[in-house]
């Protein structure tokens, strides 16, 4: 028998739809409260490292995964006037049968994974959040916000870097900007884009593309940090910057026209200090930890967090602070590796020194991606 017979997911997105699906199929009764009122997903596409194509593999969901995306095994340096400086070959750290990288749009990632959720016969409850935890030693007691009441063997915070579970347990930890901006674009794919191609320098820190299935891609720009309220015209911006780029950004730039396809947002981070929980309630994906996307790995954490927590549930017969201590030892020192190195990157960016090692950085992480957590 599972540790849990029933459990309250907070949040629907990534993290709490690769927890709920296993657990349902396993016969837990799984509830969602998801506080948008319906599936949806912020920004205009995803980069899906192997580690996140694994769990995504083991939750049965690769078919669908790999024919909404576009898979790629290769990252081109570019200089900012399109020419190619490098081409690196990509470790397939999610094993030899997975791409070492998947572009897809995230809106389609939502659907599959809330699909599978509805498959399993977890339910989702949208426009509604947790506003009162009481937990009593063998179950919590919980109210939402829309008057309702119900008690759970187990709750579990999985609602995102502004997380109102972990403000509901006490836990302290708010997200810290880095002082970088992105701007992302979900526009065409023009002729030749195959894979990531990055360009270090030019009017921005980074300039970037990620193509995400037969003739769709998202492209994104990482700045200062700017105000919203100072932006104004998001596609003169956005197309402003992107002049200091040529190569595909050529064809990029003619298609940013459209302000409701750009999606502007801060870099922040956040790591909560073990335990991640506070009796039967627990924290996982981006409540727990968060980082700028400097190595594609936000996801990917997400997907590992809502794995292993699953796992570890369905094994054992009682929930005890021993259970999540075995969380703790698999996941925290994992995630912290990749939320330090995201801002190790991101500082080198900003402040760029002498003895910076991205390419070692970067290679230590992969590698220890590879490994299952």
């Amino acid at each position: 028998m599972p540790a849990v017979g029933n459990v309250l997911v907070g949040g629907g997105g990534t993290t709490g739809s690769a927890l709920a699906i296993p657990l349902a199929r396993a016969g837990v009764t799984v509830d969602i409260a998801e506080i948008q009122p319906g599936t949806s997903a912020l920004g205009s596409g995803i980069t899906l490292q192997g580690n996140a194509l694994r769990v995504l593999r083991d939750l049965g969901l690769w078919d669908r995964v790999a024919a909404a995306g576009f898979p790629f095994d290769s990252l081109g340096l570019r200089a900012p006037d399109g020419t190619l400086l490098m081409e690196i070959p990509d470790a397939r750290i999610g094993g030899p049968s997975l791409p070492a990288t998947l572009g897809m749009n995230r809106p389609e990632l939502a659907a599959i994974l809330a699909d599978a959720v509805r498959e399993a016969g977890a339910r989702t409850r949208f426009g509604v959040t947790a506003e009162a935890l009481t937990d009593t030693g063998d179950r919590v007691e919980v109210r939402l916000s829309d008057g309702t009441s119900g008690a759970y063997d187990l709750v579990v915070g999985a609602d995102g870097i502004r997380s109102a579970v972990r403000a509901l347990i006490g836990i302290d930890v708010a997200p810290r900007p880095t002082g970088m901006g992105i701007w992302r674009v979900h526009t065409r794919r023009p002729a030749g884009v195959e894979r990531t191609d990055l360009v270090y320098g030019g009017p921005c820190f980074i300039a970037g593309y990620c193509p995400t299935g037969p003739d769709t891609m998202y492209a994104y720009l990482v700045d200062k940090a700017r105000p919203r309220e100072t932006i104004g015209d998001k596609v003169a911006h956005m197309r402003a910057l992107a002049e200091g780029y040529g190569g595909a950004w050529d064809e990029i730039r003619e298609d940013i026209t459209d302000p409701d396809r750009i999606n502007y947002t801060w870099f922040e981070s956040l790591l909560v200090d073990r335990p991640w929980n506070r009796g039967r309630v627990v924290l996982a994906g981006d409540a727990a930890h968060a980082c700028p996307p400097t190595l594609a790995q936000g996801a990917a954490q997400c997907l590992e967090d809502a794995a292993v927590l699953a796992e570890l549930l369905l094994a054992a017969d009682r929930l005890d602070q021993s259970l999540f201590d075995a969380y703790m030892d698999r996941r925290h020192e994992r995630a912290k590796a990749v939320v330090e190195a995201s801002l190790q990157l991101a500082a080198w960016q900003l402040n760029p020194a002498p003895d910076a090692d991205v390419p070692g950085l970067a290679g230590r992480i992969s590698a220890l991606m590879a490994e299952r957590p």
